[in-house]
């Protein structure tokens, strides 16, 4: 080693290594969770689900009024465009 640097104790390079190994496997595990798809739809699902409902798991009102919202959107879309084929 250069004059600059003082040699390192056994002890010093051990403990490096067992932290790189650490960081390693941090890391290794942070890409393991990104590709894992299913776990990441099931975190998805489970947050929409909570986001839906109530403490009791009741649907919240406004997902009810959002849904009814749509499903009326869409019968009279579909009544316009039955009425506009005549």
């Amino acid at each position: 080693m250069s004059d600059q640097t003082p040699e390192k104790t056994p002890e010093q390079i051990e403990a490096e290594i067992a932290l790189q190994r650490e960081q390693l496997a941090g890391t290794v595990d942070q890409l393991a969770a990104k590709l894992d798809v299913k776990s990441q739809a099931q975190q998805r699902v489970a947050s929409l689900k909570d986001a839906a409902t109530t403490d009791t798991g009741k649907p919240r009102t406004e997902v009810i009024a959002a849904a009814g919202s749509l499903v009326a959107m869409a019968v009279v879309l579909l009544l316009w465009r039955r009425r506009g084929d005549r």
